[in-house]
């Protein structure tokens, strides 16, 4: 069973509060009420249930978003309003799902010496959007700054085997490499060899963006970070991309790199990545797996009468 919400659920959530606020008089009259908040809560979950009968295309492509989650990619520099990094990464990577229909993502992240698995392929991608969303960088006093080292070496062994689906990557950062004293970028020429096709999308500015991170990860309230010059001044944290770094790991994976300030300028990689598709040809034909029905118009058949109802009665009540 998927859920996909038509609102999300913490505002249906609010609403329903709303609507619960306002209770009516006599006990008929509540519990109307509050089955018909419960089934309207219901429906917008959109519950989707296994149906054999109901066929979902599956294209034999593969596609892995490779997504930097350290405090940096929540700098405030990008596009005119000055709004987050890793807020246009999920705009984008939504976009590239949408421009990508059939093919199953993956979301790989990575902070200081760490990169992990958080979503393994699928086709569901509100699950992929669930998953970038939690991506909120790290806690001030845990981070210990960036390095590509892990991540690189990682997506080595990732993708690493043997199939016949295509493996299009997209990696995600700023680029900015804070450990430098301690690692240095090498070179992973052999990244080439599993990616057909992809982009490495770089994130922020050279005037750089001020960064906001809670102090615990259990903190809900962002903190400005800083640091003293050498005169004992406050001064505010900036990241700054670092377009060089970005350019050797496109070079690496043998893939193009783009600067992003809006979600257009991906269309070009996209359009690769359907040439790819298409020249491919028949080696990947599209393969018919069992998918998903939706319950909610079940939810209609008690809904709409007890709403009718409600409407009829307090419009009589008001012309009264």
């Amino acid at each position: 069973m998927i859920i996909n919400p038509i609102i999300p659920i913490w505002l249906m959530i609010i609403l329903c509060g709303v609507f619960l606020i306002f209770k009516r008089k006599g006990a008929f009259h509540f519990i109307r009420q509050i089955v018909i908040v419960v089934l309207l809560f219901l429906i917008n979950l959109r519950i989707m249930v296994p149906d054999p009968d109901a066929e979902t295309v599956q294209k034999k492509v593969d596609v892995l978003f490779v997504v930097d989650n350290t405090i940096s990619m929540q700098a405030l520099d990008y596009g005119t309003d000055n709004s987050t990094r890793m807020s246009a990464v999920r705009t984008d990577c939504a976009y590239i799902m949408e421009k990508l229909p059939g093919a199953q993502f993956s979301v790989v992240s990575f902070a200081d010496t760490r990169a992990q698995l958080l979503l393994p392929y699928t086709i569901d991608t509100t699950n992929v959007m669930w998953t970038l969303n939690s991506l909120k960088g790290q806690a001030s006093l845990y981070a210990t700054g960036s390095d590509f080292e892990s991540v690189l070496t990682y997506m080595e062994e990732l993708l690493d085997r043997e199939n016949d689906h295509l493996q299009i990557v997209f990696f995600i950062s700023d680029g900015e490499m804070t450990q430098t004293h301690i690692y240095e970028l090498e070179s992973h020429p052999a990244l080439k060899d599993y990616i057909d096709c992809g982009a490495v999308l770089g994130y922020g500015t050279e005037k750089g963006g001020k960064m906001y991170a809670p102090a615990f990860s259990s903190d809900e309230e962002l903190e400005e970070l800083y640091y003293y010059d050498e005169n004992y001044d406050r001064q505010p944290a900036l990241s700054c991309i670092d377009e060089e770094n970005l350019q050797t790991i496109a070079s690496d994976m043998g893939v193009d790199y783009v600067h992003m300030t809006e979600t257009s300028q991906i269309d070009a990689t996209i359009n690769k990545v359907l040439k790819e598709i298409e020249t491919a040809g028949d080696s990947m034909e599209e393969d018919t797996i069992a998918g998903y029905s939706d319950t909610f118009f079940y939810l209609l058949i008690p809904f709409l009468p007890l709403l009718i109802i409600d409407f009829i009665y307090y419009s009589r009540k008001v012309i009264l």
